[in-house]
């Protein structure tokens, strides 16, 4: 699933465009503008422009295979072990 960039948050900066390893953002972006997320597909869901954008605009949403394989079971009860 592709960033979701809050369009009301996002300053149009680019970062996002920038530290995307898979350029999944149009790499012609516009500073200014909200940046387009042409190949969603090609997300890796590595949270780089989560993490760098420096209003908090860009979120990921897993998608359900993810969690499930990568999910503790524990995690998700709120157990923490022992």
């Amino acid at each position: 699933m592709p960033p979701i960039i809050d369009k009301e948050k996002c300053i149009g900066c680019g970062t996002c465009v920038q530290i995307c390893p898979c350029e999944v953002f149009d790499v012609d972006h516009q500073p200014g503008t909200v940046p387009v997320a042409l190949y969603p597909q090609e997300c890796w869901h590595c949270n780089a422009c989560v993490l760098d954008c420096p209003k908090k605009a860009v979120d990921l949403r897993f998608p359900l295979h993810y969690l499930v394989t990568t999910t503790d079971a524990e995690a998700l009860n709120g157990r923490t072990g022992g």
